[in-house]
């Protein structure tokens, strides 16, 4: 997955892009390289919020549409969005129309519980009741609540008053990994294939453990995550990301790959474009090569098709 909500400024400085254009050619770079590098690897488009096909339309005309096979959208109508769980199906339809018929995935829908946690059980069954039959792929956000103590960093707190605190309480999980009412209710859609959206936050060990227990407890098979270009630029990355990718080997991972480090953007800042655009496609290619290696029985079948023709 190639970036994350770049039409929201949480997660792409469009101050820095008003057009979008740096954007659309990052990503144009990215897809293509990971068409040479990984041949058959699904590319998606960033999920955006909010859910505007006009975004994506200005994307594609300028060549991201050759570079992604899947777009993606979030949406939060009990929560955030100015829209009812009821318009989830028509706004789907437009953004497949915008998309040129590629396949949607809705890769963050959730609801949070800070109200209470039986109306958040409720919205399980009516938000994915809503989804299923609309896309190709539903991931639910998220499994777990975030620590009181931690800063959302990508949220405001003395600017979005009761939506800040929204925000630490999606898990259908206490932090702790106690289970919430809505925990058993996603449990019945991971039968159906719904997957979890859940961060890997770094080093964060005994969280992460906790994570894998809990998806398998829930029978929860896919799975979104990411490696944040940020983070790949840490001291001992490697190291901790070798772990974590070899215990999330019986998923089926969809990696999201975003965010800027300082030192490579325009300002140093991870929503900020970066100064080499072909820097993202690098990055994009280490990680591909790393842990999405494309495998040999694939290899022997290109040269066969090369030879035939």
């Amino acid at each position: 997955m190639l970036w994350n909500e770049p039409n929201n400024l949480s997660h792409w400085d469009r101050t820095q892009d008003q057009d979008w254009s740096e954007f659309a050619e990052m990503i144009r770079l990215a897809g293509q390289r990971l068409e040479y590098v990984a041949p058959g690897l699904t590319r998606v488009l960033g999920g955006i919020s909010p859910i505007d096909p006009a975004f994506v339309q200005n994307v594609f005309s300028r060549g991201v549409h050759d570079a992604v096979d899947v777009v993606a959208v979030h949406g939060f109508p009990l929560d955030w969005n100015r829209w009812h769980l009821d318009e989830w199906s028509g706004r789907v339809h437009a953004l497949r129309a915008a998309a040129r018929g590629k396949p949607v995935w809705a890769t963050e829908v959730g609801a949070s519980s800070i109200a209470s946690e039986a109306l958040q059980a409720w919205a399980v069954d009516a938000l994915l009741e809503q989804l299923a039959p609309s896309v190709e792929r539903v991931f639910w956000y998220s499994l777990m609540d975030l620590p009181e103590n931690w800063e959302a960093v990508t949220r405001h707190r003395g600017s979005e008053g009761m939506a800040y605190y929204r925000h630490f309480r999606m898990g259908v999980c206490d932090a702790r990994g106690k289970p919430k009412p809505a925990a058993a209710r996603l449990a019945r859609w991971a039968q159906r294939g719904v997957g979890v959206c859940e961060w890997v936050y770094w080093r964060e060990e005994a969280r992460f453990q906790r994570m894998l227990g809990l998806l398998d407890g829930l029978g929860v098979r896919r799975l979104r995550t990411g490696i944040g270009w940020a983070d790949w630029d840490r001291p001992d990355a490697v190291d901790w990301f070798d772990w974590v990718m070899r215990r999330l080997e019986p998923f089926d991972v969809t990696l999201t790959l975003c965010f800027t480090p300082a030192r490579a953007g325009r300002v140093p800042h991870h929503t900020s474009p970066p100064l080499q655009l072909s820097d993202f496609a690098d990055f994009c290619e280490t990680i591909v090569r790393r842990y999405a290696p494309v495998s040999t029985q694939q290899i022997s079948r290109d040269l066969t098709n090369l030879a035939a023709t």
